[in-house]
């Protein structure tokens, strides 16, 4: 039998954790601040932009061996992460010997296979050494701008296996003694492009572990050895029982769920599904992934650790948002995963790089299978991808330039819950992100932000409404070869719950200024339907006559032109999709429905189609003045509910 922590007694806390339970709550809170204050100073002092404006880190303590290295306290940076840190350090250590580290060390690893995410993500580790004793180690996981491969910064889908993928790295000493090891040094600098960020990124990336280890020095000497080990055993032990505790609320059944991507980057004859069955029986869950579909003939594939993210991320949203995401939440939960599926890939075929694409809809699968047992307090879907667009060029003077995840579909909306309507501008649940400042794209690189604005009725209907979807312009000022990754679009990921409705679909097309050249019409692009005509499709449910958006219309399938080539003044529009709806539409409050349609989230026509309620008024020239019809709402709305 369990014995809950609140129901220990003085003496048999100390007893288990080294400490009174004053000390092992400090010390616990102060491991959280320890990996914040790393990653504070990494953001204040990093150099690419994809750390300095996107906060593409997350830091981690974890404990020593004898242990089973238990990942005490993690960062509030990016999610997708978080699932991975533990079992990158625990093999990345056990493989390298912690019997041959010593203070002033750093290893690093970038393996998919051997520690998740890509290659780009380096882990960084540290051990912390009290006196002779191995008792902690500080891990920061930061992409690199570039690692290699066929696509310089590697945001593609379209890689075919781990040889064009990047550069891979086994665990492999970094510095000694606090001395940077040249050939590991040389080893990734021949391999990769932007050396000359790196180089910079790597050295704040070792001052940081380093902070983190004076840190827990600091606190291991003023509170003792034992105490700080035993603050490691409870924090992972508090996030263990709140995710136990959480899981016995839900009632006991099997739940099952699909899910899936539109396509690899090679064509769009096969279908993408993820299959989920999952079992909940008291405080243990069982989340079985058996029947998922092979792993895909590109990069476009997860790991079985970012599989794990993902289920974690889930549960965390639905059931235990409450407390910190430890390796401890993951003790009652069983996760069934044959290899060699696109959400458990193997080399070198499985070729992993759009992680999150993949393991996305793993966690949307957790919330489709879930929402019967969860009633009201269902979560509706995000937007679902990241649309990640990836360019390079070269400026007039010679000076390359690449951006990434700055310019596509990156950021869009959520789903609404019982507490509200939804956020419209964020990261998909499984980053939690920075939004790259358009001042700092435009400073930066040869590209201009043209637009970025919602899209009204594009949010899922409920009662509370989901987010709307974003609509962004980016206009190209040189020449530039494009990788553009929106891979869910062939169906709603805006997953309406409790009754509500699903969110609109997006799509991404490129303006050739062939066809329409913006700077010499000195003008934006319009968003009505007539301007589609002349554009062509990147991926989308689009009608093959207007390429509008027509979730009955025909599929054109990201990675269909592999790489885009512009001339100067291209512009890729991307839109997002919407998010889920919670509850009944036909229970909103019609004074919101005006709101919405005062604020251009909903169309006076989509009030009425959606909603069923009756605005007049105009509301572009006239917000204020908009009146709800409250007698012909009343019918309309009794017609909507009679069908």
């Amino acid at each position: 039998m369990t014995v809950s922590l609140k129901d220990l007694d003085d003496a048999q806390f100390t007893e288990r954790y080294g400490a009174d339970r004053f000390t092992a709550t400090v010390l616990s809170s102060r491991m959280r601040y320890i990996v914040q204050h790393m990653c504070t100073g990494l953001l204040n002092n990093a150099f690419s932009l994809i750390l300095r404006d996107w906060y593409d880190f997350a830091a981690t303590i974890s404990g020593p061996p004898e242990q089973n290295y238990p990942m005490s306290s993690v960062s509030n940076s990016l999610a997708m992460f978080l699932g991975t840190m533990s079992e990158a350090v625990r093999n990345t250590i056990s493989e390298y010997g912690p019997e041959n580290l010593r203070p002033g060390d750093v290893v690093i690893c970038n393996d998919p296979y051997r520690a998740g995410n890509h290659v780009n993500d380096i882990c960084f580790i540290r051990p912390v050494f009290a006196g002779d004793r191995l008792i902690s180690f500080v891990t920061l996981r930061a992409h690199q701008l570039d690692m290699g491969g066929v696509v310089p910064a590697g945001f593609s889908g379209t890689k075919r296996n781990v040889y064009e993928n990047g550069l891979v790295i086994a665990p492999t000493l970094l510095y000694r003694d606090d001395q940077p090891i040249k050939s590991a040094f040389n080893l990734i600098f021949d391999n990769a492009r932007y050396c000359a960020l790196l180089l910079p990124d790597i050295k704040t990336i070792y001052a940081n572990l380093r902070l983190g280890e004076q840190l827990i020095l600091e606190s291991v000497e003023r509170y003792g050895v034992e105490a700080y080990l035993g603050a490691i055993r409870y924090s992972t032990d508090v996030s263990a029982e709140a995710m136990r505790t959480a899981l016995a609320e839900l009632p006991d059944g099997v739940y099952e769920a699909e899910e899936g991507i539109d396509c690899d980057g090679i064509d769009d004859t096969i279908d993408y599904r993820i299959k989920v069955k999952i079992t909940k029986s008291g405080p243990r869950m069982e989340l079985d992934f058996s029947g998922t579909s092979p792993q895909a003939r590109t990069s476009i594939n997860a790991g079985i650790l970012d599989t794990k993210t993902a289920v974690g991320v889930a549960l965390k949203f639905l059931i235990d948002p409450a407390t910190p995401f430890t390796s401890g939440a993951y003790r009652d939960i069983d996760i069934v995963l044959p290899a060699g599926t696109f959400i458990s890939a193997t080399p070198p075929d499985g070729a992993v790089f759009l992680y999150w694409e993949s393991t996305g809809p793993v966690l949307l699968a957790v919330f489709r299978a879930l929402e019967k047992a969860l009633g009201r307090k269902a979560v509706g879907g995000d937007y679902g991808s990241l649309n990640i667009h990836n360019a390079n060029g070269v400026l007039d003077d010679g000076t390359p330039w690449v951006t990434t995840a700055q310019c596509g579909g990156e950021h869009g909306p959520w789903g609404a819950t019982e507490a509200g309507d939804a956020d419209s501008y964020s990261v998909v649940y499984q980053a939690n992100n920075l939004d790259p400042a358009t001042e700092a794209i435009e400073s930066e690189l040869p590209a201009v932000v043209l637009r970025k604005e919602y899209k009204p009725d594009s949010g899922g209907a409920g009662t509370n409404r989901g987010g709307a979807a974003v609509l962004k312009d980016t206009l190209y000022l040189t020449a530039a070869e494009h990788w553009s990754s929106p891979l869910h679009t062939k169906s709603p990921s805006g997953l309406g719950v409790y009754g509500g409705k699903s969110g609109g679909l997006g799509a991404t097309w490129v303006f050739h200024p062939e066809d329409r050249d913006v700077v010499r019409r000195r003008e934006l692009l319009p968003t009505t339907d007539e301007v589609y005509a002349g554009a062509t499709p990147v991926a989308g449910m689009l009608n093959p006559g207007t390429k509008c958006v027509d979730p009955d219309g025909e599929y054109f399938y990201f990675a269909s032109t592999p790489v885009w080539h512009t001339k100067p003044h291209a512009v890729f529009r991307y839109l997002t999709n919407g998010g889920g709806g919670w509850g009944n539409p036909l229970e909103r409050d019609p004074e919101r429905v005006k709101k919405d349609v005062r604020d251009e989230y909903v169309t006076v026509e989509g009030a009425y189609r959606d909603y069923g309620v009756v605005i007049t008024g105009d509301p572009v020239n006239d917000p204020e003045g908009l009146r709800v019809d409250e007698a012909a709402t009343r019918q309309r709305r009794a017609e909507l509910a009679g069908r």
